[in-house]
């Protein structure tokens, strides 16, 4: 059976070896038929702790590692730019 893979947007590096990967994906609402974003997080694992929060990386299902980690991060392919934030 193949892997499932997701890309998303690194939110959390706290954990050793572990990011947070919040992966979102636009589904249409039932009545009213606009595209709304669900987003869900997941625990990946990052073997060299290379990745940082607003990296935008690719997961890939995996053996389970942990409890919550049964993911692996791939490759980056970019990062963003954190816009606004909480200054006061």
């Amino acid at each position: 059976m193949p892997r499932r893979i997701f890309q998303g947007t690194v939110v959390s590096d706290k954990g050793d070896k572990t990011v947070v990967v919040r992966v979102e994906r636009r589904v249409m609402h039932p009545l009213y038929k606009k595209f709304i974003r669900r987003s869900k997080k997941y625990h990946a694992h990052d073997e060299q702790n290379q990745y940082k929060p607003g990296d935008i990386v690719r997961i890939r299902e995996c053996r389970p590692l942990s409890k919550l980690k049964t993911w692996e991060v791939i490759e980056a392919v970019g990062h963003t730019i954190e816009v606004g934030g909480n200054e006061g």
